[in-house]
């Protein structure tokens, strides 16, 4: 009778380790894959609502009356549709403004006294369009 030695590896245990060594592998570059895209999600996204905190200040600053005679038919005023974010690739904007009383609930205020101005920033991450949206109220002076 033979013995066989039992010395080294066999095909067998070579081939269970490489697919656990490469399943491991494979997990692993899914969890950086998506700790990067997140990361990067995370960046755009705070970006858009820093440019839209932006666009809010300076309509503030620039008050009721730049907007106040604006008005289409429909009450809403598009300052701007889809323009490019002045140093800021990728970033559109685009700038509505309403009369109060056009809102919903409201037709029975007076008019021309308060607006709500909306500012969406616009951008694209994995081949969709993603947006931040701000609004504010701007209000006549006494």
């Amino acid at each position: 009778m033979k013995m066989r030695s039992e010395k080294g590896f066999t095909g067998i245990d070579i081939s269970v380790s490489v697919i656990i060594a490469f399943i491991f592998v494979t997990i692993i570059a899914v969890l950086i894959y998506r700790v990067n895209s997140t990361s990067k999600e995370i960046t755009l996204r705070s970006d858009a609502t820093y440019i839209a905190i932006n666009e809010i200040e300076q309509i503030k600053n620039n008050g009721f009356d730049e907007y106040g005679t604006r008005s289409e038919a429909d009450g809403t005023s598009v300052v701007t549709s889809n323009e490019e974010v002045a140093g800021n690739e990728g970033f559109y904007k685009t700038i509505t403004v309403i009369d109060y009383t056009d809102l919903p609930g409201n037709g029975d205020k007076v008019k021309n006294i308060v607006k709500k101005a909306t500012v969406k920033i616009s951008y694209m991450f994995q081949a969709k369009e993603q947006s931040v949206e701000i609004s504010t109220i701007l209000s006549k002076e006494s």
